[in-house]
């Protein structure tokens, strides 16, 4: 069954998506608007272990592939590595956007996801969505410093080559995203880069705006 781009956008005109690339800020910014303005947030990374629990290998054969240790799973080639993640991402979706319908009936939701543009010209309008970046460029450091991240950070620990995993990972991760990270800053959305410089406070307002959360700043000449 195929739904039409202008039936999604409908039934998920209750949702706001925060989307973009690694540790750019999605999980940290997501959280803050929702404590700021009482909102549900719907993580889909958090979502996974659910919805793998329903898939059907002979659906989702992504979301079902296991490997025997972390030996295997960074042992695959960057291509494979890559188009496994793409493809994990693709096959989520499906239950991702029904929940979405299902929590946003009656409430606002802030969605931390990782859609693409061309999903996200799909399932929502420009002003229900912003892209929070930063270059992919040795990310596995600062994702695993992340305390969310501390399994990841212990499964990537126990390969018998260290550092060839986390090379593996962090030429997966700039593969996978470079060039999402250069369609984003050609694009109309709005996007935000993270750097040194960035703070949560002008970040969440810059969002907040966006999303029609709070008025936008004006002037008055007297």
């Amino acid at each position: 069954m195929i739904f039409q781009d202008n039936v999604i956008k409908e039934y998920l005109k209750n949702v706001y998506f925060i989307s973009g690339t690694p540790c750019g800020g999605k999980t940290t910014i997501s959280r803050e608007l929702a404590k700021r303005h009482n909102l549900l947030v719907y993580d889909i990374d958090e979502q996974f272990a659910n919805h793998q629990r329903i898939s059907n290998s002979a659906y989702q054969p992504s979301m079902n592939k296991v490997f025997r240790d972390a030996d295997e799973f960074f042992g695959r080639t960057v291509e494979e590595y890559k188009e496994w993640l793409i493809n994990n991402t693709r096959e989520q979706l499906d239950f991702v956007l029904l929940d979405l319908v299902r929590l946003s009936q009656n409430k606002l939701v802030l969605c931390d996801c990782h859609l693409t543009m061309d999903e996200a010209e799909k399932c929502t309008e420009a002003f229900r969505i912003v892209f929070l970046i930063k270059e992919p460029l040795n990310l596995v450091e600062d994702y695993c410093n992340r305390p969310d991240h501390q399994g990841f950070s212990d499964f990537i620990n126990s390969a018998s080559d260290i550092e060839k995993a986390k090379a593996t990972c962090n030429a997966t991760l700039e593969a996978l995203n470079k060039k999402k990270y250069n369609d984003i800053k050609r694009s109309n959305y709005l996007w935000i880069e993270r750097t040194p410089n960035s703070t949560v406070n002008e970040t969440v307002r810059k969002v907040e705006q966006h999303f029609g959360l709070v008025k936008k700043d004006f002037s008055m000449d007297i």
